[in-house]
């Protein structure tokens, strides 16, 4: 159970939730609303005396405790090595022993085993992004927090990543995105909205993804074709 009490800084206002253990979360808002320094206060890469988990102030854990409970994937691919091929910046990521068999078998899901041993620096940014997904599943944390992961795939990748996403191949998951109708194909998930950095909505998928609601936050610029959320232009 992951619960932020009453947390206020330069962009955020006196933010409070709670996510339950079984439960995963949508971070939605428009630019500048507070969504990644949010995923970086709960990841403790902001520091707040007001983070708790199963009613244990995160601040007072371990660094060790702390990456083995959540892991931060930020937005861009970021590595200070242009040599570091993906298997050894993979291998880089594990906290804990995980075996090569392990790790092969992680590439080949993601089927990212033709770029293995090129430079990280030479991927394309689909191809980063494909990377940074492989490295949050070996390091296993118990939640883990996307932001943008979905930026720069194309269609087939993102198809690939959603069936990750919506399945239990990682344990907890937090997601931030702007693609709304990828958000709104993973109804297993709760629902943040900031606006501004103020808490305007927290709840269930389908009582944020509702015409109403939609029309609160989005005015009317989205509409519903079949299954699908669409920018109506």
């Amino acid at each position: 159970m992951l619960e932020l009490k009453n947390y206020s800084n330069f962009i955020l206002k006196d933010i409070s939730f709670l996510l339950k253990s079984n439960e995963n979360l949508l971070i939605l808002g428009e630019n500048g609303a507070g969504k990644s320094t949010l995923a970086k206060v709960l990841s403790s890469i902001i520091s707040s005396n007001n983070l708790f988990f199963n009613e244990k102030n995160i601040s007072k854990l371990s660094g060790y405790k702390r990456a083995k409970l959540i892991n931060y994937i930020p937005s861009s691919f970021e590595i200070f090595d242009d040599y570091m091929t993906v298997l050894e910046y993979l291998k880089l990521s594990i906290v804990e022993n995980r075996s090569d068999e392990e790790i092969e078998n992680i590439i080949n899901i993601l089927k990212i085993n033709h770029i293995k041993n090129s430079s990280c620096s030479s991927l394309s940014s689909g191809e980063k992004q494909l990377v940074l997904l492989a490295s949050a599943i070996l390091h296993d944390a118990k939640i883990t927090i996307f932001d943008e992961l979905m930026a720069n795939l194309d269609i087939k990748r993102l198809r690939d990543v959603f069936l990750i996403l919506n399945s239990n191949f990682l344990k907890q998951k937090i997601i931030i995105t702007h693609n709304l109708d990828f958000a709104y194909a993973l109804k297993n998930y709760k629902v943040l909205y900031l606006e501004a950095g103020v808490l305007k909505f927290y709840g269930d998928h389908e009582e944020f993804f509702c015409k109403e609601r939609l029309k609160e936050f989005y005015n009317d610029s989205l509409r519903f074709e079949n299954t699908h959320l669409v920018v109506d232009l």
